[in-house]
């Protein structure tokens, strides 16, 4: 991972996927396989997967647990979004994680929002509540 102006490395890089147009919102099994494929993509150690249905029309919420981090999912099958998340750190490349995702979810429009995390911060907590 580059430097920034500051001279630090951010501790990974935490992508946030916003899917409108999904499909297969309520499928478990479906993202379950997703958010696996997704890790093993971007090259990350998968420690576990865990999701809850909410049953019905409900959608689906859950997260890849990963030695670099996470994959979290939302999903809210009524609209046809998908909330997603993924962060990880080290040598892993989060972007590798989007092909298999958007395979799953088939979304017609796709907004990502890439966020450096883990940067020096210019003030600490501590001078923040003591000013």
């Amino acid at each position: 991972m580059a430097k920034d102006n500051s001279g630090y490395r951010p501790a990974g890089t935490h992508l946030l996927l916003d899917f409108w147009g999904a499909t297969g919102l309520d499928d478990a099994v479906g993202i379950d396989q997703a958010l696996r494929e997704a890790a093993d993509a971007c090259g990350a150690t998968l420690l576990d997967v865990r999701l809850h249905e909410f049953g019905g029309e409900g959608g689906v919420t859950g997260v890849a647990l990963l030695a670099e981090s996470h994959i979290s999912v939302h999903t809210w099958p009524e609209t046809g979004y998908a909330a997603l998340d993924v962060f990880v750190c080290g040598g892993c490349d989060p972007r590798d994680a989007i092909a298999p995702l958007k395979r799953r979810f088939n979304p017609t429009d796709i907004k990502i929002t890439a966020v450096a995390r883990g940067f020096e911060p210019l003030l600490s907590a501590e001078s923040c509540i003591a000013s």
